[in-house]
């Protein structure tokens, strides 16, 4: 049996076998602007400290942000946010487009912009990144965070899907 070289197309796939979370990853633009991106690469990392990472392309919009603020939120989806994650998987956001899908944000005490109306919400400020192939693993120390409940919003093997009960 001959090994052949893995494409990235056929990694894609692999990975897409793990359902993940969809959130939102939002930091200040300018004074009272948010600029947002969508994230499944997002995951705990240590209870003492509280840290968590998320996982940001080298050519995203929001990494000199991250790397200039030194803070951020992460707002974890709920079901029926498809419209939400896919807004905030653009490069452009508007206030327009903001409004149409009736999407509000909370200010903490650090001027962290968090979204409304999600599952949780977490008040991160950085504390680590690492440079990791075509990525940045930005790791974040949780200040602050807000349960709100609900089912979240998942994506697994390319689709959204939703939490069934057996």
């Amino acid at each position: 049996m001959t090994a052949t070289a893995l494409t990235a197309r056929e990694f894609r796939n692999a990975l897409g076998q793990f359902a993940t979370g969809v959130t939102v990853v939002t930091v200040e633009r300018e004074p009272g602007s948010v600029f947002g991106m969508t994230a499944n690469a997002f995951t705990s990392v240590s209870l003492n400290p509280m840290l968590i990472l998320i996982c940001v392309d080298e050519r995203a919009k929001i990494l000199p942000l991250l790397h200039k603020k030194k803070r951020f939120g992460i707002s974890v989806l709920k079901q029926g946010q498809q419209a939400v994650s896919e807004y905030f998987a653009q490069a452009e956001q508007n206030s327009e487009a903001e409004h149409r899908l009736g999407l509000r944000y909370r200010w903490t005490p650090e001027g962290v912009p968090i979204l409304e109306d999600t599952v949780v919400q977490l008040s991160c400020s950085v504390v680590a990144a690492h440079a990791a192939g075509d990525h940045t693993i930005v790791v974040g120390e949780v200040e602050d965070a807000e349960i709100h409940g609900g089912e979240p919003l998942l994506f697994y093997r390319g689709e959204y899907r939703h939490i069934a009960r057996q």
